[in-house]
């Protein structure tokens, strides 16, 4: 019966190599591990589903989700931090939107990603 043979690093074949150019700076590294990780928080992506279909205020995300408008708020604050969220006033109500077709196209190939 024959060995199978195992492939070992000993320089006798061809190695590719990634530039340094090929990976993005530490600074972008840095702040995208910051943005997945905001991402990372089961309710900040409650939220960010909401609003994938509405423009909502608070307090309808708070209906929506079964939560207190204050928990609601302090999450907007982060996503709005990182950029996820914008929004607009109309007299006092403040309502939430995704801040851009970026986080609709993250959220949707997120959701993919896991059902396949």
């Amino acid at each position: 019966m024959e060995k199978q043979k195992t492939d070992i690093c000993n320089g006798h074949h061809h190695h590719e190599h990634v530039g340094k150019d090929e990976i993005p700076a530490d600074e972008v590294l840095y702040r995208m591990a910051a943005l997945f990780k905001t991402f990372g928080d089961p309710t900040r992506i409650r939220i960010l589903s909401a609003l994938n279909h509405h423009e909502l205020c608070v307090c309808d995300i708070a209906e929506c989700l079964g939560m207190t408008q204050s928990a609601i708020s302090h999450q907007l604050r982060v996503l709005k931090q990182m950029e996820l969220v914008k929004f607009r006033k109309e007299g006092k109500t403040v309502f939430y939107s995704l801040s851009d077709d970026h986080v609709y196209t993250i959220l949707n190939q997120g959701l993919d990603h896991v059902n396949e």
